[in-house]
């Protein structure tokens, strides 16, 4: 297990600890999750998959599965989801792969990009 890292807080530049888990998903009939297999791939390709700290697997087929579990205690009904530590009892859950890029590991992210993620999770939603 790594140490975490550190990262520039909003209060006056101080540094925190930060720590991220990536939570993703075996389907019902124990095949991967595409987007968690898409967004891990994207990780790996840009460089960025050494900034996760831990891997988590939701399975279907074990609803006690520690993924399972983290789903159920932050109130995530999608995959993949990732838990982030800012230190002592400070957590964020981001559901959107391209915040997380952006907000967390501070790589630019267009507006166009991220509305298409958000339209693919929801795509009942119409973005005007």
């Amino acid at each position: 297990m790594r140490t975490p890292r550190e990262q520039r807080g909003e209060n006056r530049g101080a540094l925190i600890a930060v720590r991220i888990t990536m939570v993703k998903k075996i389907k019902a009939d124990g095949s991967p999750c595409r987007k968690c297999a898409d967004v891990e791939e994207r990780l790996k390709s840009s460089g960025l998959w050494n900034g996760i700290d831990e891997v988590v697997v939701a399975d279907e087929r074990e609803p006690d599965s520690e993924g399972m579990r983290l789903a159920r205690q932050y109130g995530v009904d999608a995959a993949p989801f990732f838990i982030v530590e800012d230190g002592p009892g400070q957590v964020r859950i981001y559901t959107v792969f391209m915040r997380l890029l952006r907000e967390v590991l501070d790589k630019p992210v267009s507006e166009s990009d991220e509305a298409a993620e958000i339209l693919d999770r929801h795509p009942g939603l119409d973005l005007l």
